[in-house]
């Protein structure tokens, strides 16, 4: 016996009612979370805006002094026919309950927190800090867990970086982010480590460059050190600072110590000759170069440098 083919139209619309009804569970499901997310914020919201119960309030009326003077002193009036009257006095006493420590917990989780914005350094603010500026305990806690395992923030958009910095809140603190700039004269070489592109290796040419120098006069003198490239100063120049350094005394140190200096190294004979033949006034950089003394190379490099007066 041969089966009948099924009917199309029968099947389509069976589908048809299957997905009808799935759709109606989805929207009755999405209901039921909302109402549910609803009940909850209201839950929370009577938590806050309620102690756990009302407080208990007493009125107690004085017992006042009357004219035969007893009781308290209070005032009095004169009625229309001449008599003293007596005004009673009520004094009220309120008694608030302790609240339980989960509506304590609640309160602080829950409540608008007072957000300040103030100058901070994200490598040293403290976890009240982070509170103060918006951040919740647990995410003040992870950027300083952050720290704790070698994490640096170098830039203030390194800060934006961190999961729990939202971009709101970011561009509000942005203004406020204050990280400072290392000082090339100052700093030892473990904390030229913490610059980007830079070693032990290079940290411990940086100190014995600015011990040559006697101190940095610019930032740029740094590319003067062997394989310091313009691409590994241009990724840290916005890190950087550089301090006055002392004077360099070019016109009165021995040859011995003048030959140190990498700007001067065998020229320090023929300056010290040249200062020793010539007047005051004619010690300059411009003068040892017209003399032959020094290099264009040299003379130019000098001029950026901080000179002692003669």
């Amino acid at each position: 016996m041969v089966k009948a083919a099924p009917d199309p139209k029968k099947k389509a619309d069976k589908l048809s009612s299957s997905a009808k009804t799935g759709a109606i569970a989805l929207v009755f499901l999405i209901i039921g979370f909302e109402a549910a997310l609803f009940i909850h914020r209201a839950a929370v919201t009577a938590l806050v805006a309620h102690r756990d119960a009302p407080d208990t309030v007493y009125i107690r009326e004085i017992s006042p002094r009357g004219p035969s003077g007893h009781g308290r002193d209070d005032s009095f009036v004169i009625s229309s026919e001449g008599e003293a009257e007596v005004e009673k006095s009520f004094e009220i006493e309120r008694h608030s309950p302790p609240r339980s420590a989960q509506t304590v917990r609640t309160r602080e989780n829950y409540s608008p927190r007072r957000v300040e914005s103030f100058r901070f350094d994200p490598n040293t603010a403290s976890l009240e800090d982070f509170m103060r500026l918006g951040f919740s305990e647990k995410q003040a806690q992870s950027i300083i867990n952050y720290r704790e395992k070698g994490g640096r923030f170098r830039r203030a958009d390194d800060f934006a970086k961190s999961y729990v910095v939202a971009d709101s809140v970011f561009q509000r603190l942005r203004p406020y982010i204050d990280i400072p700039k290392l000082d090339i004269n100052r700093a030892d070489s473990a904390a030229f480590t913490s610059l980007p592109g830079i070693g032990p290796y290079f940290a411990g040419k940086i100190v014995q460059y600015r011990s040559k120098l006697r101190g940095f006069s610019h930032k740029e003198q740094l590319m003067d050190i062997y394989r310091f490239d313009q691409e590994k100063y241009d990724g840290l120049r916005d890190l950087i600072t550089c301090s006055a350094p002392t004077p360099y005394p070019l016109w009165t140190l021995p040859e011995a110590e003048l030959r140190q200096h990498p700007y001067i190294g065998s020229s320090a004979h023929g300056i010290v000759l040249y200062r020793t033949h010539n007047a005051q006034d004619a010690l300059t950089v411009d003068g040892l170069l017209e003399a032959g003394v020094i290099s264009p190379d040299q003379a130019a490099k000098l001029r950026r440098i901080r000179l002692a007066e003669p």
